[in-house]
């Protein structure tokens, strides 16, 4: 599954979550087939604002074997609270790619807390329309205007989607827009120039793409939503700094499959795609 670039596909007709995190990318069973997809719906749209104005590779040709990349692993998410069949899993791939251990510690402690901040804020405004009149379920028309919306809202939106418009509701309100908002802002340009600085050196950096296999329902219905976002840690990095990312199936662990995330530097898709061949 390959994340591409924030503005490097154009995501006009897209359902809006967050704005400045929404990305359209192709899944396949190739790298080859991702680079024909890629080549195909990347490019500027004028219907799009936030689409890049960029050229667009022929992808398929710059997937090469004989580059050699400079590659660097994550250290934070190979560490303690990952699963340790998934670290030596990743740790195994590392050493055949000469992989160089590397640090993201501002990235790895605020990441999680940065992106949902954004995420929930952006969400709350995205969803606001879905009240039963243009846009969501339509339902009998009673009482006053608020009473109608808080009726369809409440019926039709579940328990994490109210969790998040109200935590965003929250960040955005006047009193506390600075202290968590804008703050958070300030932590995602903070993050983006951590992965610049690694990027002057190494071509991809890798790491696990959840520090554990997928859980069962009856696992997921233990977790405290806490617990359900730290398992986004490995993600949020790349989602927040509009970097180009890859997940590539990478054996598995009690049947169940690994994955090895590849992130590259902006408009470095091609880089994710000779990695992904040269892993096949």
């Amino acid at each position: 599954g390959l994340c591409p670039t924030y503005g490097r596909v154009s995501r006009y007709g897209l359902m809006a979550y967050a704005n400045s995190l929404d990305k359209i990318g192709p899944m396949a069973t190739s790298p080859e087939d991702l680079a024909l997809i890629l080549e195909i719906i990347a490019g500027h749209d004028k219907l799009e604002s936030t689409s890049l104005q960029a050229p667009v590779p022929n992808y398929t040709k710059e997937i090469n074997p004989d580059t050699k990349l400079k590659v660097g692993i994550i250290s934070e998410t190979v560490a303690e609270g990952t699963d340790p069949k998934i670290t030596d899993q990743i740790n195994s791939i590392a050493s055949k790619l000469n992989a160089t251990k590397v640090s993201l510690p501002l990235t790895h402690k605020h990441g999680v807390p940065a992106y949902f901040l954004l995420a929930m804020a952006e969400a709350s405004t995205n969803l606001a329309k879905y009240c039963g009149m243009r846009y969501g379920q339509s339902e009998k028309l009673e009482g006053s205007f608020n009473e109608y919306f808080t009726k369809v809202r409440s019926n039709n939106f579940n328990q994490e989607t109210k969790r998040r418009i109200i935590i965003g509701t929250f960040a955005r309100m006047a009193g506390y827009r600075d202290a968590y908002y804008l703050k958070a802002t300030k932590v995602r340009t903070k993050i983006i120039e951590e992965y610049k600085k690694l990027y002057k050196t190494y071509d991809i950096l890798i790491s696990p793409t959840m520090p554990i296999v997928a859980p069962t329902f009856k696992e997921i219905e233990k977790l405290t939503p806490l617990q359900n976002y730290m398992m986004d840690t490995m993600t949020v990095g790349p989602n927040i700094a509009g970097l180009p990312h890859l997940n590539i199936p990478s054996g598995t662990k009690d049947n169940l499959p690994v994955g090895l995330l590849a992130t590259a530097d902006h408009l470095e898709e091609a880089k994710l795609l000779q990695l992904a061949h040269q892993l096949k």
